[in-house]
């Protein structure tokens, strides 16, 4: 982690596709875990895409999961270090991450003080999800979505790469994620409406519809949903 601290929060990396009928077991046990009833939107990825769009899905997701939803419109880098913003995810019981563009979410987020926010609020035991952009990005290192090959990421795990849409997405860019895997660097496969959970005990364990697939030295490996104890960072 980008902490020596280790965190007491519960992280949710998910493939992409959020929000769907499938993710409504995955985000009621977030929700319980998380002791609140509210989930902090960041459209951030989706900034060029209506992001007002992004929130209003969210709405709709959730409500009828007993929650609200407050979306914070953090689409640039001022945006970033609002103290209103900031306050609001530091405080947070529940942050989501919007799949977009994971190249622009990083420029926003990366040494803000919204990021530290973030960090704070799962250090204290916050729940943090985040889907196909944002899973790739709080990934340290980083699938770069233009090529396939590995950029810097945020940090907030380390070891530990991404590859959303897994299944779905160019197989040219998946085989030069594989052949360019830094030796000191797990990566896993998502699919959509798949999630990647770390619990506060550091277990890792598979969510949602799909599979996760851990992409080691002896070669590939397909877990399912409930499968736990996967060694991760």
């Amino acid at each position: 982690m980008a902490s020596r601290t280790a965190p007491k929060g519960t992280l949710a990396l998910i493939g992409g596709g959020e929000w769907g009928e499938h993710h409504q077991a995955l985000d009621r046990r977030l929700l319980a875990i998380s002791g609140g009833t509210e989930v902090v939107v960041l459209p951030t990825a989706a900034s060029y895409e209506h992001p007002e769009q992004v929130g209003q899905a969210a709405v709709d997701h959730f409500s009828p999961l007993g929650a609200t939803v407050t979306t914070l419109p953090v689409v640039n880098r001022r945006d970033a270090e609002n103290a209103e913003y900031v306050e609001a995810v530091e405080r947070a019981t529940f942050v989501y991450l919007a799949d977009g563009s994971p190249m622009h979410l990083r420029s926003v987020l990366k040494s803000s003080d919204l990021y530290e926010a973030l960090l704070s609020a799962y250090r204290r035991g916050a729940v943090v999800a985040a889907s196909g952009a944002g899973a790739t990005v709080l990934c340290d290192p980083m699938v770069d979505p233009r090529g396939g090959a590995y950029t810097v990421g945020l940090g907030f795990v380390t070891g530990l790469a991404v590859f959303p849409y897994h299944g779905t997405a160019a197989r040219h860019l998946l085989e030069r994620s594989i052949e360019l895997k830094p030796r000191d660097a797990i990566l896993v496969g998502l699919d959509e409406e798949t999630a990647l959970v770390r619990a506060p005990d550091a277990t890792w364990s598979v969510a949602g519809r799909g599979h996760a697939t851990v992409y080691g030295d002896t070669g590939p490996t397909t877990y399912a949903e409930g499968a736990t104890g996967l060694a991760l960072p």
